[in-house]
């Protein structure tokens, strides 16, 4: 016959399946947001790049190591209305539903007000007023060039963001560390200074975020040193632009990443006939 259970024995179990029940909520919870995280990312990340056959691109995307693995991290290419390539990496503060929200918006706002000016200076500068007059709390880094397919030219305004990689088929590689401006949506008025770079036959650039090159077992320093060593040795190669993408995001995993990681690659493939 079995013992007869106490009052505390029959509360203790109570407690215990209104633990459980507590538990399974806060999952289920948690498991929806990470849905609707997820969807957000997809939604709002490009599944087209331009096309052109003088220049490739390949793009690589790696979620966050904790949190709800989605966040602000975004890449975009799309063909500006005089014909030029607008060519954009950046990141949102934070990794959750709202980053990735605003990180819609961000990209929204470049797309919309690239149409009027595809000019990367005034078109940072343009983003970062409407942005500020919409009053979010968050703000985000990013690096926008201009890319004319025709001369192999690249216009390039960064605002607060972290450098890209450059490199030739004759291996030299190094960063583009043009001036910049503060981040977007901080402070109007800002102004963001444009540099020009030209890239030759066999030449690559790089566009990334800090999650693909910072870390806790690496400095950010050190993370890009090793995009650059990496982008010198493909370009030698003849690697193309999606195997060069797909290395610079696996290495991201090295660093130990805790962040969401974007990488856009450009290669120049064609014979160069500029003067």
């Amino acid at each position: 016959m079995p013992p007869k259970r106490s009052t505390d024995d029959d509360e203790l179990l109570a407690r215990l399946r209104s633990l459980t029940a507590q538990a399974r909520e806060r999952a289920e919870y948690q498991r929806s947001q990470v849905e609707l995280a997820v969807a957000l990312q997809r939604g709002m990340l490009p599944r087209d790049l331009p096309d052109t056959p003088r220049f490739h691109l390949a793009v690589r995307y790696a979620p966050a190591c904790y949190g709800l693995n989605v966040g602000g991290d975004w890449y975009d290419a799309f063909t500006l209305p005089d014909g030029h390539i607008g060519l954009t990496v950046g990141d949102v503060q934070g990794h959750n539903i709202e980053a990735a929200a605003f990180m819609g918006q961000v990209r929204a706002a470049l797309r919309a007000l690239a149409s009027v000016t595809g000019e990367p200076g005034e078109l940072l500068a343009r983003t970062n007023d409407l942005l500020v007059s919409l009053g979010s709390d968050l703000f985000a880094t990013c690096t926008f060039m201009r890319l004319d397919p025709e001369s192999g030219v690249l216009e390039s305004a960064r605002a607060g963001h972290v450098p890209f990689v450059w490199a030739t088929a004759d291996g030299k590689s190094g960063l583009g560390e043009d001036e910049g401006g503060p981040p977007l949506g901080i402070e109007p008025g800002v102004e963001y200074p444009v540099a020009r770079y030209r890239l030759t036959t066999g030449g690559m650039v790089v566009l990334l975020t800090d999650g693909v090159v910072e870390g806790p077992s690496m400095p950010i320093e050190e993370g890009l040193d090793q995009v650059v060593r990496l982008a010198g040795v493909a370009a030698v190669a003849g690697l193309e632009a999606q195997s060069l993408a797909a290395a610079v995001i696996k290495g991201a995993e090295r660093v130990g990443h805790e962040d969401d990681a974007a990488v856009l690659v450009m290669r120049h493939d064609a014979p160069d006939t500029t003067p």
